[in-house]
């Protein structure tokens, strides 16, 4: 077993854990856009990046694909965590606008603007349907291609692939794929219609490391009458 230390609180996990599945193990809500359980970790979305170390030396990694390490500190919900999070929704927000799952993410986050020019509808490179068609499928039918901003995914070639069976399955997980929101005019790029009212004790965050991490939040179920 391994000890480590998450948002203060002292954890003991099994050899080879994640720092997500720690996290998860503890009851802490990290997104995530690349990450599915039964496939390969990819760490392409980096929504689920967590700081570790102490400051000034600290240093963010996405918790999907970094292990647990013996007397390792972790934070999931520091302000620099949240900053970077709300970046890259901002990111995914400008390539693929339409996505209700990225939609929920930026509500749920507060992201009231967009300050990168929009595309329309690009696919976010999160590569659930390469492993979903390797790992699952068994057919490795469509694979990425090119480097940069030329990256891709699609059959070499563009030519059919004579081992796919139009099975589904990576539409079934494409993030880009499924529901789908109204709104993609760049000045009106976030939606937010779906997100629920900020919870309260969120309004004047008395932590710097840890915001709330409970699902639901106590203190909200409390209120609810």
């Amino acid at each position: 077993m391994i000890t480590l230390t998450m948002n203060g609180l002292p954890v003991m996990v099994e050899a080879g854990t994640t720092l997500l599945e720690a996290a998860r193990y503890l009851g802490i809500e990290i997104p995530t856009l690349c990450h599915m359980d039964g496939l390969t970790p990819y760490g392409a979305c980096r929504l689920c990046v967590v700081e570790i170390g102490d400051a000034p030396h600290s240093k963010l990694v996405s918790s999907c694909t970094y292990p647990a390490v013996e007397g390792l500190k972790v934070r999931t919900g520091s302000t620099r965590v949240m900053r970077a999070r709300r970046m890259i929704l901002e990111l995914l927000l400008a390539s693929c606008p339409q996505s209700k799952i990225i939609q929920d993410l930026a509500s749920a986050y507060e992201i009231r603007q967009q300050r990168f020019r929009q595309e329309h509808e690009d696919c976010i490179l999160c590569g659930l349907c390469v492993r979903m068609c390797a790992e699952q499928m068994m057919a490795k039918a469509i694979g990425f291609r090119g480097r940069g901003e030329h990256r891709s995914v699609g059959t070499p070639f563009d030519v059919p692939s004579e081992v796919c069976r139009l099975c589904g399955g990576c539409m079934y997980v494409c993030p880009a794929c499924q529901l789908r929101c109204t709104y993609n005019q760049p000045e009106e790029a976030i939606c937010g219609a779906c997100a629920n009212l900020s919870a309260p004790c969120l309004e004047k965050p008395k932590f710097d490391d840890l915001m709330c991490y409970m699902a639901p939040c106590v203190a909200c179920e409390i209120r609810k009458d």
